[in-house]
């Protein structure tokens, strides 16, 4: 079949296109005839291998145990494995192709991929299958972050980075659980985010709203790009603070660790610190978040806007398109 071929961590542009074999799909695994498959910034960090301690993560320590990089699809089942029993051949389907930890290549850019039962949902009517593939691991974090329980109806929910893969999920759960939500990110895409139901927009190259004076009862931060420090000021007293930690496709983390030890120091400190302690990070079940951002697509309250699409051969051009931060919606390959 055709792929996505990575030999070394290093450029984008070192990507080919090869043949590699089909792919089996194990006991518990599900084999897709992929349609279209999503780019986002973990694939960016394992194709780069950066930072370099991912390698250590199961990437691979000098080159990629899995040379097929990718994993967000959404395809047509071709065949199940033996245990496999909510799947059947002809399904249509939304999938996250990796178990575990998110920093490694899994395969989705291909014409076939492999995923487990667990990390598999029926794709919703009516939702493309360009569509279903960007949601996967945006959504997953986005949800798993933010659950329905930590947002009161009526409360006032920050989302910096509101436009991206993960903010754009978060602004439009925090709507659909109730929240009055700011939603702050560059000029050209506060329309977009206008258009996923933020009350509100802050354009961050013109106001920084650490310093405005307002207080929010949650901050969602996905960039990361203030202190702790800096975003207290906008907390109110009882207020919450979860960081995703995007760390701009290197430019804002440790060469070697990347955001790592910025999150650990924050996880020490939520011991003592009542607003980090909602930001403390869970194992997800991912089953049922599947299925529930299924079923928030299904009833409208969670919308994927595309902003464009690129063949499998164009692989290079759409990850280097993501990192240039020019995208105002996701980016899709389409197989």
């Amino acid at each position: 079949m055709r792929a996505i071929v990575q030999s070394r961590y290093g450029s984008v542009d070192d990507l080919r296109v090869g043949e590699v074999p089909c792919p089996e799909p194990a006991e518990d695994e599900v084999l897709i005839k992929v349609r279209a498959a999503s780019v986002h910034p973990d694939v960016w960090h394992v194709v780069t291998g950066r930072p370099a301690i991912l390698r250590l993560m199961g990437a691979g320590v000098k080159r990629p145990k899995n040379r097929v990089p990718g994993t967000d699809l959404a395809g047509v089942v071709a065949s199940i494995g033996r245990t496999v029993l909510r799947f059947r051949p002809g399904d249509e389907v939304f999938a996250e192709t990796i178990r575990g930890v998110q920093w490694r290549n899994g395969g989705a850019f291909a014409e076939y991929a492999v995923a487990p039962e667990d990390g598999v949902c029926l794709k919703p009517r009516g939702v493309s299958f360009q569509e279903a593939a960007a949601v996967p691991t945006s959504g997953l974090i986005a949800l798993s972050n933010l659950p329905r329980r930590r947002v009161r109806p009526g409360s006032r929910v920050l989302v910096n980075g509101a436009a991206g893969g993960v903010g754009a999920f978060a602004v439009q759960l925090a709507k659909a659980y109730g929240a009055e939500v700011t939603g702050v990110d560059h000029t050209r895409k506060l329309g977009l985010v206008e258009s996923l139901g933020a009350d509100r927009t802050i354009d961050y190259t013109r106001e920084d709203f650490t310093r405005g004076g307002e207080r929010w009862d949650l901050i969602y931060d996905v960039p990361g790009n203030y202190s702790f420090r800096q975003v207290r000021r906008a907390l109110a007293p009882h207020g919450s603070y979860v960081l995703i930690g995007h760390d701009a496709f290197g430019a804002g983390g440790h060469t070697l660790l990347g955001s790592l030890p910025r999150m650990v120091g924050l996880m020490a400190r939520a011991t003592t610190t009542p607003a980090l302690r909602d930001g403390l990070v869970v194992s997800p079940d991912k089953p049922r978040l599947m299925s529930m951002l299924a079923q928030f697509m299904e009833d409208g309250q969670l919308r994927v806007v595309v902003d464009r699409s690129f063949p499998l051969s164009h692989t290079p051009e759409a990850l280097r398109y993501l990192a240039s931060g020019q995208a105002v919606g996701r980016v899709v390959i389409i197989v």
